[in-house]
């Protein structure tokens, strides 16, 4: 996400950052670079303008000419507009009401509004450790309930039973008394999608948010369609008590138009991101932390909080057991691997480190792609026990049988060797707290070569 932003903004700040001081007329060309970059990013218009009359009276202000490094000044003035632009900070769920506490999902159809109802109630009994009821209002999508009813099954989510030809409005009322018999402490509503707004959604919405009075209504919103997306919750806005959005598909939207323009535009926290098809596929969405990504800074908080979610606590005290002590086995390797394919891959975990265009490039420069992952799967699964503990043990005669085991040869087994004494070196470096050379210039390039 946000790669095409990223990209233009680390352009413009290359050169801002160089000069030894600025003048207007920097300033100004600096700025109609960020101004390029937002509109091609999909930002809408008004509020591409709006930042930029925010951002130039700060950065031409004379703390800025005086200072020594003006260019970092910029970078920084851009980054608190760009928070304050985006929420200035993360707006909780609102429980605060008497069990079963209703919430309701609204937006177009194909937006994702039944599978982001699932990773909510996955989210909601994880993080908050609440039993959760779905219930469908969709009559009129063929399967639409089914599905609804299907993702719980799958997940051990609870639903409300479908009775075939009951309206939306009587579906509210049996939901409601059936979480109470139950249990339930939160019920979601998925509501019915059109293919656009049209007046009969939108008096269907109201009348289901007068029955339910929800402590939330999120607006669903596909992040591809970019500035269509704004345009929509503001029109959910003059409707319903709007008080979040969830932006869906955020994994494959590379402009990142819609997540920079929709809280200005509807004056509506976004709450969530979609970046993925798992149920667990669900983002908190951090301004700051967003904010950091889109200047190429890096999110290394939220990078932390992902791996640390598919990590059981067994796993991480030997993690951090073997990184004290220095050692870095095969097993370990393997660990760290599966672990980077749950949370999207090379590129997955590239998007939240610092400098990630020099990453890539240093990646492209290299040859790497995905497949190196489940290629080196193959090949620690291919050693036996004993190599995995001791690599050094892998002589000539191992490595045949490993490239065999693993339908390589012995040259890529020689790779993954090298790749593997390098990290060791460098688990070895932080266990000591020596980290010179991890810097937000990238990864070390020795890793790299290794590779080649």
């Amino acid at each position: 996400m946000f790669e095409n932003l990223t990209n233009k903004f680390e352009e413009v700040f290359s050169s801002l950052k160089k000069a030894p001081s600025l003048d207007e007329k920097q300033v100004d060309e600096g700025l109609r670079g960020i101004r390029q970059a937002l509109l091609e990013a999909d930002v809408t218009l008004d509020v591409v303008k709006q930042f930029i009359e925010n951002v130039k009276p700060k950065a031409l202000g004379q703390e800025i000419i005086r200072s020594t490094s003006p260019g970092q000044m910029v970078v920084k003035i851009v980054y608190d507009e760009l928070v304050k632009l985006l929420g200035e900070k993360n707006e909780d769920i609102n429980l605060n009401a008497v069990p079963p506490v209703p919430m309701m999902l609204v937006g177009l159809q194909g937006s994702g509004k039944t599978t982001t109802t699932a990773k909510l109630a996955k989210f909601l009994e994880k993080n908050k450790k609440k039993k959760i009821m779905m219930v469908s209002l969709d009559v009129y999508r063929p399967a639409a309930q089914e599905q609804l009813k299907s993702l719980g099954e799958q997940n051990n989510i609870l639903t409300l039973p479908i009775i075939e030809g009951q309206v939306p409005a009587d579906i509210c009322r049996r939901a409601i008394s059936a979480a109470n018999l139950n249990g339930a402490e939160i019920i979601l509503f998925d509501t019915a999608g059109r293919t656009q707004i049209d007046l009969q959604m939108m008096s269907e919405i109201k009348q289901i948010e007068s029955i339910i009075k929800p402590t939330e209504t999120f607006l669903v919103a596909d992040s591809l369609t970019g500035q269509v997306a704004a345009e929509v919750a503001k029109e959910f806005k003059n409707t319903v008590n709007l008080t979040g959005i969830v932006l869906t598909r955020a994994d494959g939207d590379a402009r990142g138009g819609a997540a920079v323009s929709m809280k200005y535009v509807s004056n509506v926290p976004i709450k969530f991101l979609g970046i993925g098809e798992k149920i667990e596929n669900l983002e908190v969405f951090h301004p700051d932390r967003i904010a950091n990504r889109i200047l190429g800074m890096g999110d290394i908080v939220s990078l932390v909080e992902k791996a640390s979610q598919d990590l059981s606590e067994e796993n991480l005290k030997k993690t951090e057991e073997n990184l004290k002590k220095g050692s870095f086995s095969m097993e370990d390797y393997l660990t760290q691997l599966r672990q980077m394919k749950k949370m999207g891959g090379i590129e997955g975990v590239m998007s939240f480190l610092p400098g990630v265009s020099k990453i890539k490039s240093q990646m492209d420069q290299a040859g790497v792609d995905e497949s190196i992952i489940s290629q080196n799967e193959a090949i620690i699964l291919s050693m036996t026990k004993k190599e995995r503990e001791n690599p050094k043990i892998i002589d000539g005669s191992r490595r045949k049988r490993i490239a065999n085991g693993s339908g390589t040869d012995v040259a890529t087994i020689n790779k993954l060797l090298k790749q593997f004494k390098m990290m060791s070196e460098m688990m070895k470096k932080m266990s000591k707290g020596n980290l010179k050379g991890m810097t937000d210039k990238g990864i070390p390039p020795e890793l790299f070569n290794q590779l080649k």
